[in-house]
């Protein structure tokens, strides 16, 4: 699959901003199975400085400083990306999740740091022993990993409400899994901190989502707006996506843009200002497949 990605964010203050350093996560980054055919940031007003780089996770990053009276704000991403689907994944032959967790506790080898490093829980994913009760649902006594974490994921999309005025940002993982409710970033949250609750690495995903529902079937939530998921690790797989806020496994319609250990690793957009007071932030986003 090809696709054409339009993500515009605009910025709305209320004083005059007089200084502001931003960063983005806007740029996607290369990886398995997806290509990166052009790429550019339309940026106003225009930075005063502007550095390209890579973050600690690898993922493309962007730091820029605008040092003028600005009231507005816009970056718009504009991508054109190509996208193939994996072979498919028997989670059934996956790794014994147990036989992986006690691998990793005996030592960093024979896993990369950055394998290792997705154990961990960040702010984000911090598990609580109800979390961890909740994992052990699907994580039963020689289960395969990816099995086990398909199944939560399916468990996540069943039983768990997509209601975007549950939950903001920063809503604990406790909290989700007691109201039920929220959206994919913190279904991806959940599914996160429930997995590093029994020390097995898993790391969020962030991107974009394209559905195209045949008559009368309802449309996968996440279309037409920025999208969160997951990629569990496996020995014999590698990473292996999946989606809890749809509870599938991703083919060639969701396209990566960065990864971390939670949102706040690869926030879009994120920074510090001088001035402007209150704010307003709008976004917009468009996927579209296109002809190679």
């Amino acid at each position: 699959m090809n696709y054409e990605i339009s993500h515009k964010t605009l910025y709305r203050y209320e004083t005059p901003v007089v200084h502001s350093h931003q960063r983005l996560h806007l740029t996607p980054r290369v990886v398995e199975r997806q290509t990166v055919a052009s790429h550019t940031l339309l940026i106003e007003p225009a930075p005063t400085l502007r550095r390209d780089a890579l973050d600690a996770f690898g993922n493309p990053i962007v730091t820029l400083e605008i040092d003028r009276d600005h009231s507005t704000f816009t970056v718009q991403s504009l991508s054109r990306i190509e996208v193939t689907a994996r072979t498919p994944v028997d989670p059934a032959r996956s790794t014994p999740w147990e036989l992986l967790r006690d691998s990793l506790r005996s030592g960093p080898a024979p896993f990369d740091l950055d394998v290792v490093q997705y154990a961990s829980a960040s702010r984000l994913t911090s598990p609580t022993l109800a979390v961890a009760e909740f994992a052990l649902e699907s994580f039963t006594p020689g289960r395969p990993v990816i099995e086990a974490a398909f199944d939560l994921s399916r468990r996540i999309f069943r039983d768990f409400k997509f209601d975007p005025t549950a939950t903001d940002v920063s809503t604990p993982t406790a909290e989700v899994l007691r109201i039920r409710r929220g959206v994919c970033q913190d279904f991806s949250h959940l599914a996160l901190a429930a997995i590093r609750a029994l020390r097995l690495p898993a790391r969020y995903v962030s991107g974009y989502l394209l559905t195209r529902p045949a008559p009368g079937q309802t449309k996968l939530r996440g279309a037409d707006a920025s999208h969160a998921w997951i990629s569990v690790w496996d020995p014999g797989f590698g990473w292996v996506d999946i989606d809890p806020t749809n509870g599938l496994m991703p083919t060639d319609e969701h396209i990566a843009i960065a990864f971390g250990r939670d949102y706040d690793d690869i926030n879009p957009i994120s920074g510090v200002i001088l001035g402007g007071a209150s704010h307003t932030v709008s976004v917009s986003v468009d996927v579209d497949p296109v002809t190679p």
